[in-house]
């Protein structure tokens, strides 16, 4: 089939969407060039779009479906439900037994709080860390994303231009307008460097509700934090009587109780999102019981009021608990076992293209950088023009060839997946590299 015929049905809907939608989508993620390519349907680890085209999804909605496509059990699940309702003003029994479910998971969730996104999730645990502490600003790690809070996006996009000395991150706005006072209320720290980060803390922590933290930042590199950066923030909250948040939105898919496992320690809260939701919209803060009470209607003294239309909705918590109940600790180290699987495949790839190329990540994700090593912080994992380039050479080669991926050549598997789908994307991804100028 030729391309204007592959692409011919996907190039007249967005010329409809653009009269309708900004730039033509609800997302700038689905952009692709000279438009975005629509999905018909999916199941299991392939998508195919409205041109026929099938490709294998490691993209998995941007690392939100554990279990691929349209899993059997969840579709059952879902279904049974939408025959009782949707959406109630009444509680359910679904969101007791899911936050019994979630807090037994994880260590350190006490109590927690349903929400709708990883955003509100991350803005709602922000709010209770100003609410617990009495104090105005956060701290976040340089280049970070951590959603759409203005205070939460604050420097996730910052250039060299706009960055300031390695010593001292400038607090960057990401939308035009965003507030002075909400750049002066965000203070900003390098990734991996816990001696500097200690001294900017320092000078700031009369003032710090809260350190914000994603314990494998997707934006600074998807490396995973170092542990003596981490030990350090914890020693250094509990001294300063301010609170360590971290968030797993991403993450927590990354072992059976998330990413901070690997680290020994127990944040104070925690957000999550994304592959909780079963396939479907979520959110959740979770953490420390007299923290979480700050958002607890029947106090003397409520200081959070949280509430939302839509939070904890029975059908997103059926999507959730049955797809995390499948989940298990079996299937997490099976996924995390098709990751190493991967990494490797494509680390031997690059050493026998003699490309300057690099992979980092951990538990399922995994991501390949245009670079020789592998970055240790933001500014070390920003990408100039020439890797911009490669970066699109290979993912136009890799969606060519039938696998989609994150727009960062980033991958999020599902338990859909196989080695064989393993494989074949290495061997594709070795085809890209000889393609691309050597080291």
């Amino acid at each position: 089939m030729s391309e204007s015929k592959a692409t011919s049905r996907s190039a007249a809907l967005y010329e409809r969407a653009l009269h309708t939608l900004p730039g033509g989508v609800s997302r700038n993620t689905v952009l692709r060039s000279p438009h975005p390519i629509y999905a018909a349907h999916a199941k299991g680890c392939r998508v195919t779009d409205i041109e026929g085209v099938t490709r294998i999804d490691f993209s998995n909605n941007m690392a939100s479906l554990v279990l691929g496509h349209a899993d059997d059990e969840v579709v059952r699940a879902v279904s049974e439900q939408l025959t009782r309702g949707s959406a109630f003003a009444l509680a359910t029994e679904l969101e007791v037994e899911y936050a019994e479910y979630l807090c037994e998971r994880c260590p350190s969730f006490e109590k927690l709080r349903f929400v709708n996104s990883g955003t509100e999730a991350v803005m709602g645990m922000l709010k209770a860390s100003r609410a617990f502490t009495g104090r105005p600003k956060i701290a976040k790690v340089e280049g970070a994303y951590h959603g759409l809070y203005d205070y939460a996006e604050v420097s996730q996009t910052s250039r060299p231009e706009s960055w300031g000395d390695p010593t001292r991150p400038a607090s960057v706005p990401v939308a035009h307008g965003t507030p002075q006072t909400a750049l002066e209320g965000v203070v900003v720290i390098p990734f991996n460097d816990p001696d500097r980060a200690r001294e900017i803390l320092d000078e700031n922590k009369d003032e710090l509700a809260c350190v914000l933290l994603d314990p494998m930042p997707h934006r600074v590199g998807l490396k995973p934090a170092n542990a003596d950066f981490v030990q350090a923030l914890r020693q250094w909250t509990q001294a300063n009587d301010v609170l360590l948040v971290f968030d797993e939105v991403i993450t927590f898919r990354s072992a059976y109780g998330g990413a901070q496992t690997w680290y020994g320690v127990e944040p104070d809260m925690t957000a999550i999102g994304k592959a909780i939701g079963g396939g479907f919209p979520v959110g959740a803060l979770a953490g420390r019981a007299e923290v979480m009470d700050v958002m607890n209607p029947l106090s003397e003294r409520v200081l959070f009021p949280h509430s939302g239309t839509f939070s904890a909705n029975p059908v997103t918590m059926v999507a959730g608990l049955t797809t995390m109940r499948r989940f298990d600790e079996t299937a997490v180290a099976r996924l995390n076992a098709l990751q190493a699987r991967a990494v490797s495949g494509i680390e031997a790839a690059i050493e026998r293209t003699g490309v300057a190329a690099c992979v980092t990540g951990g538990g399922s994700m995994f991501r390949v950088h245009f670079k020789p090593t592998a970055p240790l912080n933001y500014r070390e994992a920003f990408q100039g023009p020439e890797e911009l380039a490669q970066l699109k050479l290979m993912l136009d080669h890799l969606f060519g060839g039938g696998a989609m991926m994150i727009n960062t050549c980033a991958a999020a598997l599902s338990t859909a997946m196989e080695e064989a789908e393993i494989d074949e994307l290495v061997e594709l991804m070795e085809r890209g590299f000889e393609k691309l100028p050597k080291a």
